[in-house]
């Protein structure tokens, strides 16, 4: 495995305002229009639901601030992968892209999938299984969109995320002019079991946080503005989430956040009827469509790394490209996520399904990466750091702390999805072992 992260810092070409916007770009997304009611089952009152979204915006920017260290000092296009194989070596890095490719990345297409399917659904119903049929077809079309290459895609991706902006802004308008909901809230489970699973999906909204490992050693005078970006990035989701759940509890009020479906379709109802409704829901589809797009893209470039990575893989073409397109990932990666998809076709709710699928997996290697950051602090400490974590060692144990709490809220409260992801995790260390080039036997 060629080691990138040698190289030192890259020429910054990344202003600090640019950062901001990258970050609130790949985290602000269709989360927010099925969440909410997930969380609003798991706490019990009003003031309970907006301060955990708060805290949401905490632990983001405590975990962010710890990857941009990370990134800052071992610049690479690999992200966690080189974090955790320079702590713990190769084969934790490579069972980490196992987890990647057969539970994050295609865990968060069909999460996805089933949000445009549950919003698309209300446009167009197709029964019982209506979610997860819409699910299916959305993934299928997709993945041969990318299959046969669309030279137009950046700016068909830009375009549904103007979408998914103005759903935002017109959810936010039509909500907080409303007249208040004044309801009573019916008592949920409370105590620390159900406010871990309420963080479990507030924390699965704020996903995307840790792509500022691939941010800043990039940006101009990082040592400065790393910071300013991620406490600034994160000031403005927080603040866009809170509005976002203010608007929900003024329309809908607690319990009928609880009830729904599609909180912000139900939301917009109530303000602007069944016009603003479907109009809402086909922004939101779009949305939605526009994630979809851009998971499905980026994921199968993992699985090409991977297979490149690995000569072992190379047999199944999972390194090779036809005319430029990573075609064998592309279909192994729409097959495991159409088996998701399945697999939630036959629960209560394909959404929390993925959610509980992917989120014990995702913690436990949030939590590697945590520990990662002291393991190369104590083997390490001559590195350049261009920019370093406050209030060390504190903000990354509270990261650590953090992230214990969340696996363990996610592997005791979350079911069978929970139990299937750790399952697949699994399978993947002997495939892993089996998988590493073996050095040649020495002659006597």
């Amino acid at each position: 495995m060629p080691d990138h992260d040698d190289r030192g810092p890259r020429p910054g070409n990344v202003s600090m305002l640019h950062g901001v916007a990258f970050i609130v770009g790949i985290v602000v997304g269709i989360g927010i229009f099925k969440s909410p009611q997930e969380v609003a089952h798991n706490v019990a009152n009003e003031s309970v639901f907006i301060a955990i979204w708060i805290a949401g915006g905490l632990i983001t920017l405590i975990g962010a601030l710890v990857y941009a260290e990370l990134g800052s000092a071992y610049p690479s296009d690999g992200g966690e992968y080189h974090f955790l194989a320079r702590a713990f070596g190769r084969p934790v890095a490579l069972l980490f892209a196992w987890a990647r490719v057969s539970v994050l990345q295609t865990g968060i297409i069909a999460a996805v999938a089933f949000v445009y399917g549950d919003y698309a659904q209300a446009l167009v119903p197709l029964g019982p299984m209506g979610p997860a049929i819409h699910a299916a077809l959305a993934l299928a079309v997709l993945t041969l969109v990318n299959l046969f290459g669309t030279p137009q895609g950046r700016g068909f991706q830009m375009a549904l995320t103007a979408m998914s902006v103005t759903a935002i802004v017109a959810v936010v308008i039509a909500g907080l002019s409303h007249a208040a909901a004044h309801t009573t809230a019916t008592p949920a489970p409370a105590g620390g079991t159900a406010l871990g699973l309420a963080l479990v999906f507030v924390l699965f909204t704020y996903g995307g946080w840790s792509e500022a490992a691939y941010l800043s050693g990039d940006m101009r005078d990082n040592r400065r503005n790393i910071m300013r970006a991620l406490v600034m990035a994160t000031g403005i989701i927080t603040v866009i989430y809170i509005l976002m759940n203010l608007a929900y509890l003024n329309v809908l009020g607690l319990d009928g956040i609880r009830k729904s479906n599609a909180v912000g379709a139900d939301a917009v109802r109530r303000v602007a009827g069944a016009y603003g409704e479907v109009a809402l829901a086909l922004l939101i589809c779009c949305a939605a469509l526009g994630a979809l797009n851009g998971s499905i893209f980026t994921g199968a470039r993992l699985y090409r790394a991977v297979g490149n990575d690995l000569p072992a893989l190379q047999r199944f073409g999972l390194g090779t490209t036809h005319r430029g397109s990573p075609t064998a990932a592309f279909l192994t990666q729409s097959m495991v996520a159409m088996a998701l998809i399945v697999f939630g076709a036959m629960t209560r709710d394909g959404f929390r399904a993925m959610v509980y699928y992917t989120a014990p997996v995702f913690w436990l290697f949030l939590l590697l990466v945590g520990i990662s950051y002291f393991v190369l602090r104590h083997r390490d400490p001559e590195r350049a750091r261009p920019f370093r974590v406050p209030l060390y060692p504190l903000t990354p144990a509270l990261h650590c702390l953090t992230c214990g709490f969340l696996l363990y809220s996610s592997l005791a409260h979350t079911g069978l999805g929970a139990l299937l992801g750790v399952i697949v995790l699994l399978i993947g260390a002997p495939l892993v072992w089996l998988a590493m080039p073996r050095a040649p036997a020495r002659r006597a």
